[in-house]
């Protein structure tokens, strides 16, 4: 187990030296000009200033040397400033990443949900009407875009009903109620999409599970099936599972782009979104590259953790 560690350790390592590497590599390589982001396009006219402007920035420096620098800043958790607000980057994930963790923490909750038991149940009854019905509606939230759902789920409780606010935030500080409130629309949005996944991922692995000559034993015991289903097959049918809530779950960090724009949360993808239309280089490679780590990081956990949940993983 130690050298499966120690093998998982090194390649988190290269992985993310690649991932640092070729964020600061695409966004150093964005057009336009960060000096003229900086100053803006009145400067345009003005060379000298512009120059001074790259030089002080560091970006008269070879690529190489600008990388070497970024990185070993990085690496003592100093990303840089804001050429528009002149707020440290770290400050600036640390503000919104609670609002991002949140909504991708409550959007995989809800799709779990809702997912496994529309799982099992496609597993147990497949070929039925209940495999037909839940296959169907996973079908549909599947092809329908997150931000249509969510455009829907405004319309339905902020217009119709008018039980929970269109947009706005408030953070866990001004109560839960509040919080819950602000947060939930849009958690709900972004989970349809996960829970038809994860639904057709416990399916497919529960309809394999339950093929195997240990359940046939626990049927020939007598066990009822609803224990059979809670303790024998659906553990070992999780492993996919795992998998892709690590994922999905990074990818909703740096993913919520759209979601947040259309419920005005003031989360990364937000920040991230401004930052791109005003060329603010060292947002755009701070976000990008946290987003990163938090995604290989989570992934080499989720591989390790497969070794608590199948004890076959283990002893191998």
């Amino acid at each position: 187990m130690g050298r499966v560690l120690a093998i998982r350790l090194v390649r988190l390592v290269a992985t993310l030296f690649a991932v640092t590497l070729l964020s600061f590599l695409m966004t150093s390589l964005l057009p336009g000009d960060p000096a003229v982001a900086v100053l803006g396009q009145d400067a345009i006219q003005n060379e000298e200033l512009l120059e001074e402007t790259r030089e002080e920035l560091g970006l008269n420096d070879p690529l190489p040397i600008r990388y070497v620098n970024w990185l070993t800043d990085a690496a003592q958790f100093d990303l840089g400033r804001s050429f528009q607000t002149n707020q440290e980057v770290s400050d600036t994930i640390k503000d919104r990443v609670p609002v991002t963790a949140q909504l991708a923490i409550m959007a995989i909750i809800i799709a779990v949900i809702l997912a496994v038991p529309i799982g099992i149940i496609g597993a147990y009854k497949q070929g039925k009407w209940q495999d037909t019905t839940t296959s169907a509606g996973v079908q549909v939230a599947l092809s329908v875009p997150n931000f249509i759902t969510g455009i829907f789920l405004i319309w339905l409780f902020s217009v119709q009903l008018g039980w929970l606010p269109a947009s706005n935030w408030n953070r866990l500080s001004d109560g839960v109620g509040a919080n819950l409130k602000t947060a939930i629309l849009p958690a709900t949005a972004l989970a349809m999409t996960q829970m038809a996944i994860f639904s057709r991922l416990v399916r497919s692995d529960m309809i394999a599970t339950l093929q195997e000559n240990y359940i046939l034993a626990a049927r020939a015991k007598g066990l009822s099936d609803r224990y059979i289903l809670a303790r024998h097959a659906l553990r070992p049918s999780s492993l996919s599972l795992m998998t892709i809530i690590g994922i999905n779950f990074g990818a909703l960090l740096g993913g919520t782009v759209v979601i947040e724009t259309l419920f005005a949360v003031p989360g990364l993808g937000f920040r991230l979104f401004n930052a791109i239309n005003q060329r603010d280089i060292l947002v755009i490679q701070g976000i990008t590259v946290f987003v990163a780590v938090v995604y290989v990081v989570i992934n080499t956990v989720v591989d390790l953790f497969y070794a608590v949940v199948d004890p076959r993983i283990r002893k191998g």
